[in-house]
């Protein structure tokens, strides 16, 4: 597989995470810190395998290895951010705006990396972008037009700490594989999530949960996902320019969290709380085919 190939694996993984990330936190975790203090433990697991099968390599620099727990600590604060606003705010508005974050990254990539973009390539990505902002849009029933206010503003800045983590990734990613670099960046957000929430009354929140062995089951699943998401992410980021790899996992998310957003609020009304109207659907389709557009020119070119 290209690395388009791998990038578009990782989004429709990551979609999935999104979408039961979303039911959990707004719908059945009793806190945000009992939903960190489940993440911290089962990815803590997960680092501890990988750790095993994939060790790093034995001449690795001090440097390298710095800058891949550098792009763990991003990443981790990234992903805080954007479960604290996927508390507030539905999935289908949330999602667009974090994956935001590809501008960022065609901006930073240039002068870091030396990556170049041909005209066409800059065009699609702010077709992209632009299509993931309009999907944001909401409208109350006055008919007034309203964006996020202070998660936007929360989510702006998860934005930029993702793109940096995307390059801090490629960067790493000439020294270390992806599996080693997925629990590098791992163990630093389980360790961190575990330091902040084990506590007391939140391992008691958890013992009360109600349904929590069903609960427990999709939060495994859901976790799973994730790392399989990510590790593949890497690999597309191996392979690829980081500003392409970050244009389409960022401009696509959008568009898959929409669809499947889009069907479970017809065949699954109760899973998520997400009911869009006509103009709502209106404007996201628009958007859709303005990153759909932006995505064909990148892979063409």
């Amino acid at each position: 597989m290209n690395w388009v190939s791998i990038a578009i694996l990782s989004v429709v993984a990551g979609t999935l995470v999104n979408i039961i990330d979303s039911r959990l936190l707004s719908r059945q975790m009793p806190s945000l810190r009992a939903f960190l203090l489940l993440m911290g433990s089962v990815h803590f697991v997960y680092s501890w395998i990988f750790f095993f099968l994939f060790p790093l390599p034995r001449n690795l620099e001090t440097e390298p290895l710095l800058i891949a727990v550098g792009s763990g600590l991003l990443r981790t604060a990234a992903i805080t951010l954007l479960f604290y606003s996927l508390q507030k705010e539905e999935v289908a508005r949330v999602i667009p705006v974090f994956y935001t974050y590809p501008i960022f990254v065609a901006l930073i990539a240039m002068p870091i990396l030396g990556e170049s973009l041909s005209y066409s390539q800059w065009l699609s990505i702010i077709i992209v972008v632009a299509g993931a902002i309009i999907i944001s849009v909401k409208r109350r029933p006055t008919g007034a037009t309203i964006w996020l206010s202070r998660p936007f503003l929360l989510l702006f800045g998860s934005s930029l700490l993702m793109a940096l983590m995307n390059i801090t990734s490629k960067y790493a990613l000439a020294y270390i594989s992806p599996w080693s670099l997925f629990w590098l960046s791992t163990f630093c957000m389980s360790g961190i999530y575990l330091l902040i929430s084990i506590r007391p009354r939140i391992i008691k929140q958890i013992g009360n949960m109600k349904r929590r062995n069903s609960t427990l089951a999709l939060f495994i699943f859901n976790e799973t996902l994730t790392a399989l998401a990510t590790v593949l992410l890497f690999w597309a980021l191996e392979t690829g320019p980081a500003s392409l790899v970050s244009a389409i996992v960022g401009g696509s998310r959008p568009v898959f969290v929409f669809i499947f957003a889009l069907i479970l609020s017809r065949i699954w009304p109760t899973f998520l709380e997400w009911q869009p109207g006509r103009v709502a659907l209106i404007l996201r389709i628009i958007a859709i085919a303005m990153i759909v557009s932006g995505l064909t020119i990148i892979y063409l070119t």
